[in-house]
């Protein structure tokens, strides 16, 4: 798994509109915080996407970004963000090629880790967190990046 001072790998991704989107390409707007989660429609992911999407505008305040990444489809993320007015792009790791670079393959590469990554512009990964079960966890981080951000 990356770790705090790691170089962030670029990814090429389908978002669920089928628009490619690229770390780079984020990077050019500022920070991003990218979020691995396991899968749409599942309790636990469903109250992390939705906790995100009721933060968003104080993310985006703070000159920060976010994006979700997921094994799922587009047509899966596209429901998803429909049925929980998601205002931030979910992103379709076919091949699970993100997952893997970023170290976030569960045991034995079944599944994918819970966690949540802060990407400055320069690729290095300033902070993270890992947290497979506890949502709170990872909605704590970002409102630490969101307090630190607006502080600094």
């Amino acid at each position: 798994m990356l770790k705090k001072g790691d170089i962030a790998p670029d990814f090429s991704l389908k978002d669920e509109s089928g628009k490619t989107v690229t770390l780079d390409g984020l990077l050019a707007g500022g920070s991003v915080i990218v979020y691995f989660y396991p899968a749409d429609f599942t309790m636990v992911c469903t109250a992390e996407a939705c906790s995100i999407r009721d933060m968003h505008e104080e993310i985006l305040s703070a000159d920060l970004q976010v994006v979700g990444i997921s094994p799922q489809s587009e047509q899966s993320h596209e429901k998803f963000k429909q049925a929980n007015k998601l205002p931030f792009p979910l992103l379709f790791d076919e091949g699970r090629r993100a997952i893997r670079a970023f170290g976030v393959e569960g045991p034995f590469g079944i599944g994918v880790r819970r966690a949540t990554f802060l990407i400055g512009q320069d690729k290095i990964v300033q902070d993270l967190v890992v947290a497979d079960l506890f949502v709170g966890t990872h909605v704590k981080f970002i409102q630490q990046l969101v307090d630190q951000a607006g502080a600094g």
